[in-house]
């Protein structure tokens, strides 16, 4: 399903793709190493492309965004301030009472399980919210 704003007649994952080969540099590896993890933790969700060019992974609402900037890779959990986070990914956006980021640097290591935990809660997250 096409959202409003997307140019042509792309799917969202083909967008996504597109903007993973036109960053070409380590902003484009990083968000394709994020959205491979993503679809692993939650093999159900769907990819979007919103707000004229921002990725989007929902399943029952949603989930992330992956945003690009010069100096990151930013995710951001839609609803998560409700969200556990153990392993303390969250790094950015913490002063919301909703949203809660984190910010991925040239050269980080990304803590897969840990990402993976949060992804699937935010999934859990939103079933449980449109069960109510």
């Amino acid at each position: 399903m096409e959202k409003s704003g997307s140019p042509g007649s792309k799917s969202p994952s083909e967008l996504i793709d597109g903007r993973i080969e036109e960053l070409g540099d380590w902003r484009g590896k990083m968000l394709g190493r994020l959205r491979a993890l993503i679809k692993e933790a939650d093999p159900d969700v769907t990819e979007e492309w919103k707000w004229r060019g921002v990725p989007v992974w929902e399943d029952a609402g949603m989930i992330c965004t992956g945003e690009t900037y010069k100096a990151v890779v930013k995710l951001t959990f839609a609803k998560g301030a409700a969200l556990p986070d153990p392993a303390g990914l969250f790094n950015s956006s913490l002063e919301g009472n909703t949203r809660r980021a984190i910010d991925f640097r040239e050269g980080e290591e990304i803590d897969g399980e840990a990402l993976k935990a949060l992804i699937r809660a935010a999934a859990a997250l939103n079933k449980f919210k449109a069960k109510r």
